[in-house]
């Protein structure tokens, strides 16, 4: 039988095609024909991507590859139909490229096929694999069930089969029995009968064999199907619409031609249903198919084999326990580390490749014997990074470590034999990476450096920083990261005070550049504040060990401050490490009270403050130890107000990220400046590390609801219902704004709803008017003392809508309040309005889900926005007849609310959005040129940049994604 074996190897070309499916995964393609090599059977791909594989016919010669982009993802059956077409040998497999067929099981079903010429198909037994950072989790997915199908009965091997389910689409399969299947499936069959027909039509034509042999590595699907399916849906869903689907295409096979012999198609049909149940209960009870984890291997050194890790639970009658299955596997796991390609494993991959790219970075104070250790600790992080290796490799010989040296040449060796992954542009096409070039492209030039320091030394050296620096944790490896940065930095105007709990590492003094100050836990904040009074420097930073310095972000802040006497606290942009070591921009708006009181552990970390004003508003406040830079600020704005807190967007430092959870030094903190102000607050956290402030107005104002209409009486009366009906506040009156309607019945219901007293009362202009005008005309007869402007086209949703909108337009600096717009399915139609760009006016967080947090939580909290929707707008009347209402001329039916928003932040008012007021309305934002460019002309200064929205941020895609990587206008700055 060997020799047969043997025979059948040499002679597979001609016997057998192996047809590979890929759809836009390029990796996994590779990965997978990098696998087949040197298989001896033909290979087909049949891949659907929109671009072609590149130099994938060069690489792979031997492969059959069909770029067919006329085969979307959506239409697989189209593509298999013309891939079994073009098959020419009597046996076939399909597989995923995502997954591993072994050679010999292959070779073994095609002989078993040539050796029982009534047998159709023959696989063996699969095991799943799920591909991690640097380990492979392997599963027993398939239980030891009947192997042999070889009733002459087609209804027994049917059913039977189907009752002990193992998927048979990857099987070795007679190639004219696939070609008659997808000759005769119906077109637009839907993927779970699909899948359940090809089982059905195979075991009704001919018998099957399951070998007693590993057959398959299959990737597990983690997460969602992509394609959406379950094939339990179809086979157990009791509404009326499933069974129908059930008894078509039980009717459907019965009609077609298989081999039940003289069974009429009413008892084909029976017997398809049967199967259809036999199925479904041996996937409810895991009769044939059950994941279980059973190894877990890891692969961090460069050795020949992983380390493996059984689980507790084996199943050693499975033919998956003997040397030959787990060298298999060791040549398979090489593949998955050296060619990454799953969305976890890349995922994974992103914090080890990012932290070795740090550990490789070159500082200042380094020697040969720092960067080895670094590159060892680097290597230990993941070996196959064939970067971190071959420095390593050459460091060690140039050390004359030739037998450390040694077995890492070997491992290079066989890392040069596939086409590893280069490690630098993995992660530069990961976030972080893109991030890293993103900050890297805002660095000076040679000449702009020499020329910034000539700037500055022209003007006493410019500004100077001190560095409150804490370690309380003693950690000597975060503090050096925090001075390599410095060290790499571009602004040498620093001194640096570090409070460490720590053994002090020299005596020095507040004179020298760095300064260790012994402290405990209780009494930091007090040397912190003996610190700052002795530092003598400019500005005042809070830091952590730990936190980096960018290249350039000291720079950048000393030319800035230069020509900034008014500035009193500046807020700089930053990069965080999140918990899972990846790296993302928290880039910030401008000064936003409301955003900096609703999220403080993303707007209050890390502000330069002058150092004088620090001292006059008492330094640090030790009852506020978990919220010091919150609470300054807080003390700086009751102080002061808003005038003189400053944003630079530039990022200064790469910091850890804070963890989500509520700090009661902020609420504590906030509550009470909330009182200073005047307002009997109560200072709530719906959502952790967020704060949503009830001011608790004691008046009860009438508010006036006004709805513009002109002929559109069925969208009014939805939108005047869901007023009615969800609206808990009872001190409002609703005006109709009705811009000469020509409806008959909108006039006549109009009139009948003016007869049911005075809550709600319609403002009719007889001549058709601008919508400006119109509802200009209604504000002006408006009995309430605040307005809200609301499409006639919304619904509104919550019931404490209007609540939550008095919330924030009681507030004195408050001029204009904004709601959330959802549309139809839920999802956010408009989160405020960002201003500038490509289309001048766009909505923000446009398609988020109902209840996503948002770019740095927006969509959860109250927070400063330049512009608001008139879809659900209110404003003091008082406010908008000084404002001089809608602008009727310039903006007669496009972006009036727009300039209202501005012509409010011009009179020293701030326009809140807030979440609590929801209402479903399209939020699409109309767009006139004419218009558009006269609201350019009229402010400029908010249509070049928002003061609401980063300038980092995109100004063509996407609001609050990351913009192009661009250098710094550097020459403008340094003038």
């Amino acid at each position: 039988m060997h020799d047969y074996i043997t025979q059948a190897e040499t002679a597979l070309t001609e016997r057998f095609t192996l047809v590979i499916i890929s759809h836009e995964r390029p990796a996994f393609l590779r990965r997978t024909l990098q696998y087949y090599q040197g298989f001896t059977g033909k290979v087909l791909v049949l891949d659907s991507s929109r671009t072609a594989a590149e130099n994938l016919a060069r690489d792979y010669p031997g492969v059959d590859y069909r770029h067919l982009p006329e085969f979307s993802y959506k239409v697989l059956q189209d593509k298999l139909v013309y891939g079994v077409a073009q098959v020419t040998t009597p046996y076939m497999a399909f597989a995923a490229d995502d997954d591993f067929l072994l050679h010999d099981a292959l070779t073994e079903s095609v002989v078993f096929l040539e050796t029982n010429p009534e047998y159709g198909l023959c696989h063996g037994y699969g095991m799943m694999y799920l591909a991690r950072g640097t380990a492979v989790n392997y599963y027993r997915r398939d239980k030891r069930v009947c192997e042999d199908y070889s009733s002459d009965l087609a209804e027994e091997r049917v059913v039977d089969f189907l009752g002990q389910f193992l998927p048979p689409f990857y099987a070795v399969t007679r190639t004219d029995l696939l070609q008659q299947w997808y000759s005769v499936l119906p077109a637009n069959t839907s993927f779970e009968w699909q899948e359940i027909g090809h089982a059905f039509y195979l075991l009704a034509c001919a018998k099957a064999r399951i070998l007693p042999i590993p057959y398959a590595v299959r990737e597990v699907n983690y997460g969602a199907s992509e394609h959406n399916t379950n094939v339990l849906t179809v086979l157990t869903y009791t509404d009326p619409r499933s069974v129908a689907e059930r008894e078509a295409f039980a009717q459907f096979l019965a009609s077609t031609p298989m081999g039940f012999g003289s069974k009429t198609p009413d008892q084909i049909k029976q017997i398809a249903l049967q199967g259809f149940d036999a199925m479904a209960q041996g996937l409810l009870s895991g009769r044939a198919l059950q994941a279980c984890m059973i190894v877990r291997s890891e692969w961090l050194k460069p050795d020949s084999e992983p380390v493996r890790f059984f689980g507790e639970q084996q199943f050693v009658e499975m033919p998956f326990y003997n040397k030959t299955m787990f060298d298999l596997l060791s040549q398979i796991e090489f593949l998955i580390h050296s060619m990454p390609a799953g969305r976890l494993q890349i995922k994974e991959l992103e914090p080890i490749l990012l932290r070795q790219w740090e550990l490789m970075q070159v500082q200042a104070n380094d020697n040969d014997r720092t960067l080895r250790s670094r590159l060892w600790e680097a290597l230990g992080l993941g070996a196959f990074n064939r970067t971190v290796v071959r420095r390593l490799l050459q460091s060690l010989l140039a050390a004359g470590e030739t037998q450390e040296a040694e077995p890492l040449q070997v491992w290079l060796e066989r890392l040069d034999r596939v086409p590893t992954y280069d490690g630098q542009a993995l992660l530069d096409s990961l976030p972080s990476g893109r991030l890293l070039t993103w900050l890297k492209a805002r660095n000076p030039t040679s000449r702009q450096l020499s020329k910034a320091r000539q700037q500055l030394a022209r003007n006493a050296g410019g500004p100077t920083f001190g560095i409150l620096l804490l370690d309380l944790e003693a950690d000597m490896f975060k503090l050096q990261a925090t001075f390599d940065s410095l060290m790499s930095g571009h602004c040498k105007a620093f001194k640096v005070v570090v409070l460490t709990t720590g053994d002090l590492p020299s005596h020095t003094t507040p004179q020298q550049t760095v300064h260790f100050v012994k402290v405990t836990a209780d009494n930091y904040v007090d040397s912190l504040n003996r610190s700052v009074a002795q530092l003598g420097t400019d500005w005042v930073m809070l830091v952590e060990a730990g936190d980096s310095f960018t290249t350039s972000g000291l720079l950048r802040a000393s030319l800035e401050l230069l020509k900034a006497d008014e500035c009193r606290a500046v807020a700089m942009d930053e990069i965080q490490r999140q918990s899972d070591s990846t790296l993302t921009e928290v880039l910030r708006p401008g000064a936003s009270l409301d955003m900096l009181q609703s999220v403080p552990g993303l707007m209050a970390r890390h502000w330069l403050i002058r150092r004088e004003l620090l001292i006059e508003a008492g330094g640090y406040d030790a009852e506020f130890s978990q919220a010091l830079e919150f609470d300054l600020l807080l003390r700086l704005i009751a102080r002061g107000g808003l005038a003189g807190l400053a944003h630079l967007a530039e990022p200064l430092l790469i910091s850890q990220a804070q963890g989500v959870q509520a700090h009661e030094h902020e609420r504590a903190t906030l509550t009470r400046h909330v009182a200073q102000r005047g307002y009997a607050a109560q200072v709530s956290s719906a959502k952790p590390g967020t704060y949503q402030i009830d001011y608790r107005h004691t008046a009860l104002p009438l508010v006036s609801i006004v709805l513009y209409c002109q002929n559109n009486m069925e969208q009014l009366q939805s939108c005047l219902v869901s007023v009615l009906q969800r609206t808990r506040y009872r001190n409002h009156e609703i005006v109709v704004a009705d811009n000469s309607s020509q409806s008959p019945q909108l006039q006549a219901w109009l009139a009948s709803l003016t007869t049911e007293g005075d809550r709600i009362r319609v403002v009719r202009s007889e001549q058709t008017v601008s919508p400006s005008a119109m509802t200009n005309l209604a504000c002006q007869q408006a009995a309430g003392e605040y307005l809200v402007l609301l499409a006639s086209d919304a619904q509104v949703v919550n019931a404490n809508w209007l609540e939550s909108l008095l919330n924030q337009a009681q507030r004195a600096e408050v001029g204009v309040v904004g709601g959330k717009l959802l549309d139809g399915a839920g999802n956010v139609a408009q989160a405020g309005l960002v201003l500038g760009g490509e289309q001048g006016v766009v909505a923000a967080l446009v398609g988020e889900a109902k209840d996503a947090a948002g770019y740095m939580q927006r969509l959860e909290v109250e927070h400063n926005v330049s512009a608001v929707s008139a879809a659900c707008l209110m404003i003091r009347k008082e406010l908008l007849l000084a404002l001089g209402g809608l602008d009727e001329e310039q903006f007669a039916a496009h972006y009036s609310d727009v300039d209202l928003c501005l012509k409010a932040a011009g009179a020293g008012y701030l326009t809140v959005w807030t979440p609590q007021a929801q209402v479903i309305h399209h939020g699409v934002v109309g767009h006139d040129q004419a218009t558009l460019q006269a609201l350019g002309e009229k402010w400029p200064d908010y249509l070049t940049r928002d003061p609401a929205y980063n300038a980092n941020h995109t100004r063509t895609g996407k609001p609050f994604e990351l913009g192009a990587a661009l250098a710094v206008e550097w020459d403008t700055l340094l003038g």
